[in-house]
């Protein structure tokens, strides 16, 4: 049964990764492929109670994502509706191709520690194409923003999942993983960064605005308190969470909320024509719901094999087999570019206990650091990736060719850094 199960998990991932050649929607073979992972799963001799219960489970986790990024998604494209991200595009003057690639990188890095690696790359991809009208130089700084987002949340405790899992754990602690791996990080993004800013010259152009009566400018005072409110609603997120312990995805929806109810008293006395282009109806049919759909397919088919213990077999076997905390971590952190980190890091937190290795631990912090960045290797290896993959409809192959090589190379230098800063600092 359980290798039915893997082949029906591979089966999807190869469709997915000839999204382009086979001409099938990758949220279509997502989708597919989660659904039988579970139908076999239950099929296979399991009681159906049990089974039924860990999919709810599950789903309570998966909503709790897919509604985050719901969420964003219609407050990113509302204040893009604002014209609310020409107050950062006009303060950008470069049309160099390198500074450009430099600024967007640490832009990307450090917004992604305050906010999170999926909410900062929903914003920085809406803000390229604010800035970059050629597509294939638009998708090489995406690229990168995926490599600087996860490089970014590493460090933090708020910047991705992982790493607040850990925290909420307490396997880590909050000024200690900041301290000890904000270094191998920078380095993670510096190193790509610098590899890719040599092979790009020339100038960029922004795209012309097309006139007409669905792209009504807006006036400064809508574009700035839109502009201003959504920012906020976004950094309002992680200040939620950390006040109410609630999930990061009821503050996004109280952001959305609060937004809804702004923008419907901003154009309260607008005439449905003027109006429609910038209220959330318009916003919730323009995000791409097809990129949701494949977060939720591919989440229900990993959630099927966490259930049924070949993630926690693999983090085992890797353990018995290996030994060396060094290299298990590293193969952690590649293993989360083709299945989800989450389950990853929670295998491990159940297989080691806390007596085993302490808090603020070299393990707890290589896996911090593993989980959060070795996603970049693949475009569907981190949320960060799969939600520009769906907004710029970058292909696998593509983003194998281009980045993985180089994604690779910068979190393995981080991981030279962080071990040889351990060894030096301890």
């Amino acid at each position: 049964m359980e290798w039915i199960m893997i082949f029906c998990f591979v089966a999807g991932y190869v469709a997915i990764t000839l999204e382009h050649t086979i001409k099938l929607n990758k949220a279509a073979s997502a989708i597919v492929a989660g659904v039988l992972c579970w139908t076999v799963y239950i099929l296979g001799g399991h009681d159906a109670h049990e089974v039924n219960h860990h999919l709810e489970a599950h789903l309570s986790e998966i909503a709790a994502i897919v509604f985050f990024l719901l969420g964003a998604m219609v407050i990113v494209e509302l204040i893009d509706a604002h014209d609310g991200f020409d107050i950062i595009t006009q303060r950008i003057k470069t049309t160099d191709k390198r500074k450009l690639l430099w600024s967007v990188g640490f832009i990307t890095f450090f917004l992604s520690a305050v906010l999170d690696n999926l909410t900062t790359t929903i914003v920085m991809v809406s803000l390229l194409r604010k800035l970059i009208s050629d597509r294939e130089d638009r998708m090489k700084f995406v690229g990168l923003v995926i490599i600087a987002a996860n490089a970014g949340g590493a460090w933090s405790p708020l910047g991705d999942v992982t790493t607040t899992m850990l925290w909420i754990g307490g396997q880590i602690t909050a000024v200690n993983i900041v301290k000890m791996l904000i270094l191998p990080s920078l380095v993670c993004l510096l190193v790509p960064l610098w590899l890719l800013s040599r092979s790009v010259k020339g100038k960029v152009s922004a795209p012309e605005k097309v006139e007409g009566v669905y792209n009504i400018a807006s006036t400064p005072y809508e574009r700035n308190m839109v502009f201003g409110m959504g920012l906020g609603a976004l950094l309002f997120v992680p200040v939620f969470k950390t006040v109410t312990h609630l999930p990061p995805y009821m503050g996004m929806l109280l952001g959305l909320g609060v937004m809804w109810i702004l923008t419907e008293y901003i154009h309260g006395g607008k005439d449905d024509i003027e109006k429609g282009p910038k209220s959330v109806n318009h916003a919730l049919r323009k995000i791409d719901t097809p990129s949701i759909l494949f977060f939720l397919g591919i989440l229900v088919a990993i959630s099927a094999l966490e259930s049924v213990g070949i993630l926690r077999s693999m983090a085992t076997w890797l353990d018995e087999t290996i030994g060396n905390v060094t290299i298990v971590g590293v193969l952690i952190g590649f293993l989360s570019a083709i299945v989800d980190n989450v389950p990853l890091v929670a295998a491990a937190q159940g297989m080691y206990t806390l007596e085993v290795y302490p808090a603020d631990s070299f393990f707890w912090e290589l896996i911090a650091y593993c989980a959060g960045t070795g996603g970049s290797a693949l475009i569907i290896g981190s949320a960060a990736g799969v939600a520009a993959m769906g907004m710029e409809n970058i292909s696998f192959t593509w983003y194998l060719r281009k980045f993985t090589l180089l994604a690779s190379i910068g979190y393995l230098a981080g991981v030279a850094v962080y071990v040889l800063q351990h060894q030096l600092f301890g």
